[in-house]
């Protein structure tokens, strides 16, 4: 058989690349002839990167950037290898929740100026077309520092720039976009999301992400009025009205923030980002050369249908008439009769009663394990 392997990372515990690994390594001891495909993926968030790199066809570049709290990092972006002017800039590189320890989240002070700055490296050596995957974002400030970094300010009463992260914006009274980069007029951007929240409301960036980025209750309010003032004056500046945008309040409103600049830019478009995946790396050429498709993601529950990838990738092995496998770190019925609505079987990657830590620690021998079960299984069937 023809195996194309194809999995989002298990988050906390395994890359999307370890993932893919593992599933070929316990495939291959029950069945070592068939032909195996690995196209890691992920959503546009977190491992993006490291997921096209594995595809091949693209070159990590370096960086210089802050994090989200404003220290010095050493940061990567994507370049085509074909010369085509191509760059894949990803959000959690610089700006992610992973780049700050538990006890250091800050969602008032959490600045996208380092994602900024690595967008700004990536234009400044000459790539027009980028794709800027925005998930697992520290970051509740709309956008703005990833917008000072090319440029713009973000102005007080006294006409001083305002702190960085979402609570500064609470001082925020102009919005002065004149020093924007004219290079971005020749800039064709794509942001790589699957979230569909508004920037404000109790559906909004600060009410539903806040939390999980450091914020308390006040500090989910504040964050709101502060992004509420923000949308005031940039709308107002660019006569574009962005706040109620389905998606607008990904990585912490940093898309309503693109969105309100997006006539600077030769082009703005938001893409759903397992598509935006699958298309850099090749996946449909590599499914419609296949007989059968693995994919895997670390829960399939009730949040599998909002864009997950192997929702996406069962879905496309359906159109395409191909059986798809779905392994998960953990299985709720909810998210196996998502997946099979969608022609898919969810397995449970868990052997034994356990803690999610425990199961996150485990590594990649329960992956390959039931990789291996099911594949015995398929000769058993006479597969």
């Amino acid at each position: 058989m023809r195996v194309l392997i194809a999995p989002d990372s298990f988050k906390g515990s395994l890359t999307s690349v370890a993932v893919a690994r593992a599933l070929a390594e316990g495939w291959r001891r029950a069945r070592p002839d068939d032909v195996l495909h690995l196209v890691p993926l992920a959503d546009g968030g977190e491992g993006t990167l490291d997921a096209l790199l594995a595809a091949g066809g693209w070159q990590a570049l370096p960086a210089a950037a802050q994090d989200p709290l404003g220290r010095p990092l050493d940061a990567r972006f994507l370049r085509d290898d074909a010369g085509r002017g191509q760059a894949v800039v990803e959000l959690a590189e610089a700006s992610g929740l992973s780049r700050v320890a538990p006890d250091e989240r800050d969602a008032m002070a959490a600045s996208t100026f380092g994602t900024g700055q690595v967008l700004a490296a990536a234009i400044g050596l000459g790539c027009r077309e980028v794709r800027l995957g925005v998930g697992g974002s520290a970051t509740t400030d709309g956008g703005a520092g990833l917008l000072a970094a090319l440029g713009a300010r973000f102005l007080d009463a006294s006409d001083a720039d305002v702190p960085p992260g979402g609570g500064g914006l609470e001082r925020l009274a102009r919005v002065d976009l004149d020093g924007l980069s004219p290079v971005l007029a020749e800039v064709r951007l794509t942001i790589a999301s699957d979230v569909s929240n508004p920037l404000l409301g109790e559906h909004g960036a600060a009410a539903t992400y806040g939390p999980q980025k450091g914020a308390s209750p006040d500090d989910v309010r504040r964050l709101d009025r502060a992004l509420a003032t923000y949308a005031d004056l940039l709308e107002a500046a660019t006569g574009r009205a962005v706040r109620d945008v389905p998606g607008a309040g990904a990585a912490g409103g940093t898309t309503a923030g693109l969105l309100a600049v997006a006539g600077r830019f030769a082009g703005l478009v938001v893409r759903p980002g397992v598509g935006e995946v699958m298309a850099l790396a090749g996946f449909e050429e590599a499914l419609h050369s296949c007989d059968l498709v693995l994919t895997g993601e670390g829960r399939v529950d009730a949040q599998t249908r909002f864009g997950k990838t192997a929702q996406g990738v069962a879905e496309r092995a359906r159109q395409a008439g191909v059986p798809c496998l779905c392994f998960g770190g953990g299985v709720t019925p909810e998210g196996a009769a998502i997946l099979a609505a969608a022609g898919a079987v969810a397995i449970p990657v868990v052997e034994t009663p356990t803690t999610i830590q425990a199961a996150m620690a485990a590594g990649p021998g329960p992956v390959e394990r039931a990789a291996e079960r099911t594949a015995r299984l398929l000769g058993l069937l006479g597969r």
